[in-house]
Order: C-alpha cells, then sequence, then structure tokens
C-alpha cells in the first residue's frame, strides 16, 4: 500500500524546547499574569526595532484600538485604511467610534496606495491607519508627507511585520522604530513569531506610552509590579476607564525566546521565497509579489497572483485534495456584511477586489523542507492545468 504524503500547511510556528522552558519558569515563579516577563520583552523588543517605547497587549487589534484612542481618535471621526486587510483593522476603528474610509491599493505590494490617500482627507479626517500588508512595508515617506501637510498621526498596522525593515536616509531600519507615529505588532500563531496570541505597540512618545500601558490595565494609575514592591500599602486609582488588554508572563516568556528565533526564522523565510520565485516565474500568467527596491519584507505570507483564467476555489480545492492547504487573498472588509451599512460613501477598490478574488496564499513556514515546497509548486501546476481543460 502506498503512503499517503503528509499534509503541508498553510503555516507552522516555529516553537521549541527553549520557548517550553521559558513558560515553565514564568509558571513555577509564582507571577503568570502581566508582570517581569512582559517588562522585559518589552524592553527586548524595543531594542530589536529601534524604538524608544514598546507596550505589550492582549493582541494586535487591542493594540490598533489603544493606539487610536491614545492619538485622539474620538467618535465620529475618520480615519483612513485600506479595506484590503483582516477585517481587525477596521473593527478597531469602529471600536474607536470613528469611521473607516476605505481607500484602494497598489496591485504589486497589496499596499495603500499614497495617490489616493489624500484624496481622501476631509474636516473629519484625524488618523490615516496604514497596513503593511503580509510583511511588505508600505511606501511609509509618501504617506508620511501627505500625513504632515494635512497635520494628520500615522499609525502603522505591521501585524505581520516583525522583521521587516525600510530604507530610511540611507539606512535599513526595522518595522517598529516607529516611522509613523504608533507601530502594533501581532503575535498570532499565523505571525512570523508567536506568543499563541498577544501585540506590542511601539513608539517614540513617552506621553503616549505612559497612557498606553494605564489603558490596558482597566486605567489603573500604578502597575501591579511597584504595588507589589512597596513597602507601604498603596491604593490605586482609576481616573480614566481602562481595558482588560494585558499581556500575561506566560506569553511575554514565550516572546522572549521567539525574538531570539527571529533572526534564523527570517533567513529561513527568505531563501524559501527566493526559491518560490525561481520554481514558480515559469508558470505561465501567474504574477509573483513585488519588493521594491526600499523594503525587505520579513515574507509572512507568499501570495501570488493566478492566470485570469483560473478559478480561484478550484485551484485552491485541487490543491487541497493534494495534501497542499493554501487560502485565499486577503479580504476586505467593505464587502463583508458587518460593513454593508457604513455611511461613508466608497471610493472604488478594483484592486483590493481583484486581489481578493484572484489571489492564493502558499504554504510557508521555517521548518519547510525543499521537498515540501517542490510538492507546492507541482500541486499549483497541476491544479491550473485540470481547471484549465
Amino acid at each position: 500500500m502506498l503512503q499517503k504524503e503528509k499534509f503541508i500547511p498553510i503555516a507552522k510556528p516555529w516553537l521549541g524546547d527553549a520557548e517550553a522552558e521559558a513558560s515553565r519558569r514564568a509558571i513555577l515563579s509564582g507571577w503568570v499574569t502581566q508582570g517581569p516577563e512582559v517588562e522585559a520583552f518589552e524592553r527586548e523588543f524595543a531594542r530589536y526595532v529601534g524604538a524608544l517605547h514598546a507596550c505589550a497587549v492582549s493582541s494586535c487589534t487591542a493594540a490598533l484600538h489603544l493606539s487610536l484612542l491614545a492619538v485622539g481618535v474620538k467618535p465620529g471621526d475618520e480615519v483612513i485604511v485600506p479595506s484590503h486587510s483582516f477585517i481587525a483593522t477596521a473593527n478597531s476603528i469602529r471600536f474607536s467610534g470613528a469611521v473607516p474610509v476605505f481607500v484602494d491599493i497598489q496591485p504589486g505590494t497589496f499596499n495603500l496606495e499614497p495617490s489616493l490617500v489624500e484624496k481622501a482627507v476631509t474636516s473629519r479626517t484625524r488618523a490615516i491607519l496604514s497596513v503593511h500588508q503580509m510583511g511588505m512595508p508600505c511606501d511609509l515617506k509618501e504617506i508620511l508627507q501627505i500625513a504632515r501637510r494635512n497635520h494628520l498621526p500615522v499609525i502603522e498596522d505591521a501585524a505581520c511585520a516583525v522583521g521587516s525593515e525600510i530604507l530610511w536616509n540611507g539606512q535599513w531600519e526595522k518595522i517598529g522604530k516607529p516611522h509613523g507615529d504608533i507601530a502594533c505588532f501581532s503575535f498570532h500563531p499565523r505571525k512570523v513569531i508567536t506568543t499563541g496570541d498577544g501585540g506590542m505597540i511601539t513608539s517614540s512618545n513617552p506621553d503616549w506610552d505612559k497612557r498606553l500601558k494605564r489603558l490596558r490595565h482597566h486605567g489603573m494609575d500604578i502597575s501591579d509590579a511597584v504595588r507589589h514592591a512597596a513597602d507601604e500599602v498603596v491604593f490605586e486609582s482609576y481616573s480614566v476607564m481602562g481595558y482588560n488588554y494585558r499581556m500575561t508572563d506566560i506569553q511575554a516568556a514565550v516572546g522572549r525566546e521567539q525574538l531570539k528565533r527571529l533572526p534564523q526564522i527570517l533567513d529561513k523565510r527568505r531563501s524559501l521565497v527566493s526559491r518560490y520565485q525561481e520554481k514558480l516565474k515559469q508558470i505561465l500568467g501567474l504574477v509573483l509579489p513585488s519588493e521594491p527596491s526600499w523594503a525587505r519584507s520579513n515574507w509572512q505570507s507568499f501570495c501570488v497572483r493566478l492566470p485570469e483564467d483560473a478559478p480561484q476555489r478550484e485551484v485552491m480545492q485541487r490543491m487541497l485534495e493534494e495534501g497542499v492547504s493554501t487560502r485565499r487573498g486577503i479580504m476586505c472588509a467593505h464587502r463583508e456584511e458587518a460593513y454593508s451599512g457604513d455611511s461613508v460613501p466608497r471610493r472604488e477598490l478594483k484592486q483590493s477586489e481583484l486581489a481578493q478574488d484572484h489571489s492564493i496564499l502558499l504554504p510557508l513556514f521555517p521548518e519547510m523542507t525543499h521537498s515540501d515546497q517542490s510538492r507546492v509548486v507541482e500541486a499549483l501546476s497541476h491544479a491550473l492545468e485540470l481547471v484549465r481543460r
């Protein structure tokens, strides 16, 4: 009997004994909620990206929500954002009581088209929320010029972009420095490094960092660490309404080990992408992702645009039948029922819709073998042959 080939998942986090021991360390310490491991993770993450401040939270969605509040977004305001992003990006704007104003993307990078951003600015615009989609840095220089002309803060949704870099004033710098005003990261298992779930906010503004750390912890005016270390009784107060957006020390301990592993993860992902690019260029009509000369992606996902005559769902199903998992192109929030009643007139979002309907994400993870990758390429090629018959 022939042995069935193993299933190739779309993604797989790279976790091992170091992370298991780190979580054990946190568990046995007796301090498992937000505490010393979180503080250490914040310091180490800030140092890695080159930021002055970092604030760990429970998710990137929480990070985006708090960041919008920190820069002053209020109910009734408008925030310019791509629709072509996981729905959490737009949801965070709604959580703030503001309205997302959707702008179309560039077909090559899947990121905001800067020439369309300024056209979307109105007297009600309070911020620009720009996404580094699938780890590919967006055109921050152009977006920031538009933002500064219009006196608007820029929040970077860097959920997928830890380890990605941008050429800035002749130097390669990490996404998250930040180059805008605030950058937000995700540690979901589909991301390049993971804490199971969780997020991080980086900024250069000490007042914002102080406010973020207060808001994540119910608005409490002193931290648990200060209260537990005090040699006299301390009563906390709550002058603002906050949220339960804390990261646990167990998560942070894992995150610290993942951060150490990150350079090796990036090397492996970039090597696999180079191999994909070489093997897939032979497939007629397939459009491969492009990396601008000023950007270095971490390749959180590898997204290809299918030939026009290849139905997305059929290609994905054929590949699944051959044991290869895929995902459709990144979703468009404006197409979801939850956004069907948006009061802001929608601009044309042609490229966003084409990207969702005609692109697929191929498997990519650090422990992927060359044999795995060859199977993915073969499955895609075979699927395209079958659906074209």
